[in-house]
């Protein structure tokens, strides 16, 4: 039970994926980080004037705490928070970026339901990540069905915030893409950075699905619950 096989080779390939996803966007962001977007307008200046122009006055955007890209948008605070490489950089991925969390405040502000469904699905999720595991790892070495399928349950709240989480991530970039050239703050040529700095990134959500999912499906498997053999 410490070393299943059968564990690694579910796991796999949603690992690989995670790994190239994280590649692409330090590569990406490195490669676009060094080319100034058309205006030249920073990172925390292109999301205060998108904000501005969506009529949102009541959001802060600040520097945030952290080491890399920590950057995020707070609805509760109201708050914007940019990486130092992002807050002060002019480069096309700095904007691509500001431009992302931007769309998440302008999501709140026009109550986009996926984005209130993931903050409602948060204490569960929280729950669940710390719980679920465990308890399903308890459950097989108890060879206790009952015990695995609880912590399914639990586990199974950290994958329904991850599935909830893709629609809003894929359309905070897709606001992000088209309000940046329509506010002329990129160029359609420059456009192709930003494309690439995001769908990276949005990659790193679809891995942390499939990790999630075939975690759970080992599990299930393995206890007998989902048409495997019980041992």
């Amino acid at each position: 039970m410490y070393f299943d096989p059968m564990y690694f080779i579910m796991i796999a390939p949603a690992l690989i994926l995670s790994m190239w996803a994280s590649w692409r966007v330090k590569a990406n962001f490195k490669k676009y980080s060094q080319i100034r977007s058309g205006r030249g307008l920073t990172g925390a200046q292109a999301a205060a004037e998108l904000l501005s122009s969506a009529g949102i006055s009541d959001v802060r955007i600040v520097r945030a705490k952290g080491v890399g890209l920590s950057d995020h948008y707070h609805p509760v605070k109201k708050q914007l928070a940019l990486s130092e490489s992002v807050y002060d950089s002019p480069s096309v991925a700095s904007v691509g970026i500001a431009a992302h969390e931007a769309g998440h405040a302008i999501q709140h502000a026009e109550h986009y339901k996926p984005l209130w469904l993931r903050s409602l699905l948060v204490p569960t999720a929280g729950i669940g990540s710390k719980l679920g595991y465990i308890v399903m790892l308890l459950g097989l070495f108890m060879a206790s069905q009952n015990m695995v399928l609880v912590g399914a349950v639990l586990f199974s709240a950290v994958l329904a915030f991850q599935l909830v989480t893709l629609p809003v991530e894929f359309n905070a970039s897709s606001r992000a893409k088209a309000l940046l050239v329509n506010r002329g703050i990129i160029t359609a040529r420059e456009r192709e950075g930003v494309d690439k700095v995001l769908n990276a990134a949005a990659m790193t959500y679809v891995a942390a699905v499939a990790s999630s999912l075939m975690t759970l499906l080992y599990f299930l498997m393995r206890s007998g619950l989902l048409g495997g053999r019980r041992s």
